[in-house]
């Protein structure tokens, strides 16, 4: 540190980067990460599950959200902590892989840290607990192999998958139309997929949202839809076979 003085006689104190700020190491680098990370699993404790409360997010520019899905809640969240972020990363991984629990997956990390916190209060190093985590989640995988069952579904009978899809929509703001709802993300999936393979392209899936009317209006379009308004009151609204 040291002191210097401008054309007016006024003092300005230096600091050098690294006395700037505090330099955290061992144990206590450790629980102040856990810490962060467990911070953002407790913000989303509450809106888990089918009775979880919605959250009213209000951007910079006066946008509100309400929602209980726990990507979207971490999306709209500015997280500046390293691994803070890295549960919001989490949860963005399973909604791009699964499509469902970006909650439940950062309650459960959330957990899991808060119990390694009591392992390391104990003196246990933490690539032991990593590794006893590591053997948990084998076991788990293996008994979750040992009770899954197949669900046998075809391009005729598809009840299996809207029965599937409207468990998912349980805990989401449109749970009261969630037949329909269910009913249309199966056929839209449907359409793209190839059962072969089983493989679906959800690139070729697009949601549009339009202001007014409601959910019961939501439906599926099977083609292409151009959104682009009239230049002129005589065109003709509706074209067949163009």
């Amino acid at each position: 540190m040291s002191m210097v003085y401008d054309e007016y006689g006024r003092p300005f104190i230096i600091l050098k980067e690294q006395q700037a700020k505090g330099r955290v190491k061992g144990l206590d680098a450790v629980k102040s990460n856990i810490l962060a990370a467990t911070s953002i699993s407790k913000i989303l404790r509450s809106s888990l599950g089918p009775k979880g409360m919605d959250k009213i997010l209000v951007s910079p520019d006066g946008d509100v959200t309400i929602t209980n899905d726990g990507a979207t809640i971490l999306e709209r969240m500015h997280v500046d902590h390293q691994v803070a972020s890295l549960m919001v990363e989490l949860s963005s991984s399973q909604d791009d892989e699964i499509g469902d629990g970006t909650t439940g997956v950062v309650v459960l990390a959330g957990s899991l840290l808060e119990q390694a916190e009591k392992l390391l209060a104990k003196g246990i190093h933490p690539v032991r607990i990593a590794e006893g985590y590591e053997r948990a989640a084998d076991v788990a995988i293996e008994r979750l192999n040992a009770i899954a069952d197949t669900v046998d579904f075809s391009e005729d009978n598809v009840e299996p998958l809207v029965t599937t899809a409207m468990t998912t929509l349980s805990s989401k703001i449109i749970n009261v139309n969630k037949r329909k709802m269910a009913e249309i993300s199966v056929k839209a999936v449907l359409g793209v997929a190839n059962l072969e393979r089983k493989d679906v392209n959800f690139d070729m899936i697009r949601m549009e949202g339009k202001p007014g009317g409601s959910l019961e209006d939501t439906e599926l379009v099977n083609g292409i839809v151009i959104d682009k308004d009239i230049s002129h009151p005589q065109m003709s609204k509706t074209i067949k076979d163009a």
